[in-house]
Parts: structure tokens; C-alpha cells; sequence
């Protein structure tokens, strides 16, 4: 079977410089779930139809299984399937799609090629209550397919049908050719609509079949921004559907976003707001507070991630413990147990097991061993304006609130470092360090008085 999607149009109510098929649904193009869908039936060629920012379009899906045809005046949908007819295998049926409309589950488009086996012109449809702005489906007395009207070609009795085109058809190839190539754009668009095939089908003696979606969302199309916002929430709770029954609890499946996937163990709990990308897996028994945001990382069972955490490319052991307000940038990576609190922000770096940074604290470019305690405003000074350097600190060590480490350094094990000292060379095991100060306390100090205004 060839597949081809169509892809070429501006979308000018999108009201946007990007091409509308290149638009996000669920932090992805909506083309791309579409060619994901087609690739899931094994296409023999897979040819995407670009008109439209054509390059932008190329450059954001290409892959060595798909093929593109370019469409340089968009002449309608006939006239667009017919740009990749060069390109389609004409032994085998070609599947024709939309690239605007992204939700289309592979289950439906199969149901619509069985429907059509043996040479047969499927088109799918599905009834709706409020047919307005749709093609209908026109049939006679005995239920067979006539014709498709569009909506500004329909006759009164025609706009009362409520059976509608989808757009989604399955045709055989070689005829398709010449049934293109007759179409007229006599119709108020004065355009070639791929539509007019079935009357062309039908005089040939090919029999049209139709088949159904099992639910209507399936076929919602974008065609503005509101558009788009409607078919992400049912996007959003298809997903949440999903992890409910696999035994995740969801504090309100209607606030979570998945923008990815999500892989979820045992007994894993998510509050309200929180936003998944990329790839992430997630433990058993993990609990994750409200509005955190994690992207492509692992976090290991039992650990706890509290309100306001942030994880981009993390990688964390068991029983952790995160957040309020913590973040973890590419190239973190916790031991079991460690804890990482409010307002403390690990880059490329790993704290090895029981470990803990509490408070407001940074951590970059950093090899942390295990039990050790990391004082409030802890710095590792990671960077010298062009390169980056290394903090090594060994298992057991102490470091006192207020700490500069300033890289290439090592602290060897069971330091402590008192508060407010800066460690700018390598310190041996068991070692106190301290910067050396004078307090001074004068007893005839006034203390600043406001003026009165």
C-alpha cells in the first residue's frame, strides 16, 4: 500500500509564519504523528505532499522511508494527490491523508483498507450533529454512495445530511491516474477536489465502500489555533486514560501533559499541572508534587518529587528525595537516597548515595561521594569565562553554608569545610579548612537613622 499525506496548504486562520502542519500537538508536529500512524500499516511508499514553507516542512520530517512531492500552487486536493503519483507503486492501493489531522488511530485506517480490499474506493466518514462546513455524503435509495458535495456546492435537502467526508480515502492507484487528471474546478472554490474521484470511480463500475471511525475526534482536522487547543486536551486525556488504567494515580486527569512518553511502575502518583517531555520513566512508588516539569529523565522507585521541581536529562537512584524548587540539568545523576531541596540547581554532575544539598545551592561540573552534607549557598565555581573544570568531592565530607569551590579541585575524604570559606586547592582526608578572619566588634558604633521628610 502506498500512503500518501497531504501537507502542502498555508493555513492562513492559524495566523501564524509557521506552516500549519508544523504546528505542536503534544510537543510535536502535528505531521509527525501522522507519518508516525502511517508508518504503523508498513507502507510501501510513504510520500508527504509539501507546498507551503516546503522546506521548513522537508527539513523537519525528513527520514530515509519518506518521499515528498511538492505542490508549488495549491490547486486543491486533487490536484495535490496527483504530485505524487510519480512516486506511488500502481500494483498496490494508495491511502491518502491529511497532515493536519493528527489523531487518527492505525486500527481505523485498517478497518478502512479491509473495507476496501479487491479494488474497491473507500472513503471514510462519520455522522455528526452539526455537518456545517463539511462534504457530504450523498447516497441513493438503496444506501450506495452517489457523490460528495462540498458544503458551498450543496443544495438545501443536501446540507440536511449529516453524514460527512472525512477527506481520508483508499483508492486503487492505476485508475486514480486518469480519474485526476478529468477532474473540473467548476465549484465556488475553483478548485481540483479529490472529492469529485467518487463520481469518477463510480462511472468507471468501481464499487465505493465506506467505513467508519469508532469515534468522531478521530477526524478532527486544524484549522486555527482554537482548533488546535481542543484536539491537545483530547489528545492529553487519551494519555491520562491510558496511565489511569495501568494503575498511575492522576490528582485530576484533566491537568497533565504529555508531551512525549511516559512510562510509569507500580503506585506512582502525579499532581495537578505537571508537564512530561520527551522521554520519562518513572519508578514504582513514585510521588510527584504539583507544576513540575520533567524532561527525558529516569527517576528511580520511592523517590519523592515535591512542588516546582524541574528535571531536564536527569538520572536519579532510589528513595530520593526533590524539590520544592529544585532543578536538575543535563548530565545529573543521583545515588540512591540523596536529597536535593529547595532552590539547588545540579548540572552534569553526581551525588553519590545519601548525599544531600538542601537549600540554594549550585552544583555544576562536580563528582560528589557518598554522606556528604552540602551547606546553604554552596557554590561549585565551575568556570573560568572560556572553560569548564571539575569539583571532586570524596565520600563523608562536611561542607560549611557559604562555600566556594573553586575548580580543578579536590576534597578529599572526611573534610570539613567551615562556613564562608573559599577552597581554591586540594585538601587531603580528615582535614578541617577554614579561610582565616578577623571579626571585629566596636562598641562606639551609631547605627544610620532615616531622615524625616
Amino acid at each position: 500500500m502506498n500512503i500518501v499525506i497531504l501537507a502542502a496548504g498555508m493555513g492562513k486562520r492559524m495566523r501564524s509564519a509557521l506552516p500549519k502542519v508544523l504546528h505542536p500537538l503534544a510537543g510535536r508536529p502535528l505531521l509527525s504523528h501522522v507519518i508516525d500512524t502511517a508508518r504503523t500499516l508498513s507502507p510501501t511508499r510513504l510520500v508527504v505532499v509539501i507546498g507551503h514553507g516546503a522546506n521548513k516542512v522537508r527539513e523537519t520530517v525528513d527520514a530515509p522511508d519518506v518521499q515528498f512531492a511538492v505542490q508549488d500552487k495549491q490547486l486543491g486536493t486533487g490536484h495535490a494527490v496527483q504530485q505524487a503519483l510519480p512516486l506511488l507503486d500502481p500494483s498496490v492501493p494508495t491511502l491518502v491523508l491529511y497532515g493536519d489531522v493528527p489523531l487518527t488511530r492505525a486500527s481505523t485506517l485498517k478497518r478502512l483498507v479491509d473495507a476496501a480490499h479487491g479494488g474497491s474506493y473507500g472513503v471514510l466518514t462519520v455522522e455528526v450533529d452539526n455537518p456545517t462546513g463539511y462534504g457530504r455524503m450523498v447516497r441513493n435509495a438503496k444506501g450506495d454512495v452517489m457523490k460528495i458535495v462540498e458544503q458551498k456546492d450543496a443544495s438545501p435537502d443536501e446540507l440536511e445530511i449529516t453524514e460527512i467526508n472525512t477527506g481520508i480515502i483508499v483508492t486503487p492507484t492505476r485508475q486514480i491516474e486518469a480519474w485526476l487528471a478529468s477532474l473540473k474546478n467548476d465549484n465556488a472554490q475553483g478548485e481540483f477536489y479529490l472529492t469529485d474521484v467518487v463520481e469518477r470511480a463510480i462511472e468507471s463500475g468501481v464499487v465505493v465502500v465506506t467505513a467508519q471511525p469508532d469515534t468522531e475526534w478521530e477526524t478532527l482536522g486544524v484549522n486555527n489555533k482554537m482548533q488546535l487547543a481542543e484536539l491537545e486536551r483530547v489528545h492529553q486525556r487519551n494519555v491520562a486514560y491510558v496511565l489511569l488504567e495501568s494503575g498511575v494515580k492522576l490528582a485530576d486527569p484533566a491537568r497533565i501533559d504529555v508531551r512525549g512518553t511516559l512510562e510509569c511502575g507500580a503506585d506512582v502518583s502525579i499532581d495537578v499541572n505537571c508537564v512530561f517531555e520527551g522521554k520519562v520513566t518513572i519508578g514504582d512508588g513514585v510521588t510527584i508534587g504539583p507544576n513540575c516539569v520533567i524532561r527525558d529523565a529516569s527517576i528511580g522507585a520511592g523517590t519523592r518529587v515535591d512542588a516546582y521541581t524541574h528535571i531536564e536529562g536527569g538520572v536519579t537512584g532510589e528513595k530520593v528525595v526533590l524539590g520544592p524548587y529544585a532543578r536538575l540539568r543535563p548530565g545529573a545523576k543521583l545515588g540512591n537516597e540523596a536529597h536535593v531541596g529547595n532552590f539547588v540547581e545540579v548540572k552534569n554532575a553526581m551525588l553519590g548515595h545519601g548525599s544531600k544539598a538542601n537549600h540554594l545551592t549550585y552544583i555544576g561540573d562536580a563528582d560528589i561521594g557518598a554522606r556528604v552534607n552540602i551547606g546553604a549557598g554552596t557554590i561549585t565555581c565551575n568556570y573560568d569565562g572560556a572553560n569548564k573544570f571539575r569539583t571532586v568531592i570524596e565520600d563523608d565530607v562536611f561542607v560549611g553554608s557559604n562555600t566556594q569551590l573553586v575548580a580543578p579541585v579536590r576534597v578529599g575524604c572526611g573534610v570539613t569545610i567551615a562556613a564562608g570559606t573559599t577552597v581554591w586547592k586540594d585538601v587531603g582526608e580528615n582535614k578541617l579548612v577554614l579561610n582565616e578572619k578577623k571579626q571585629i566588634s566596636r562598641n562606639d558604633y551609631v547605627r544610620p537613622a532615616k531622615k524625616k521628610v
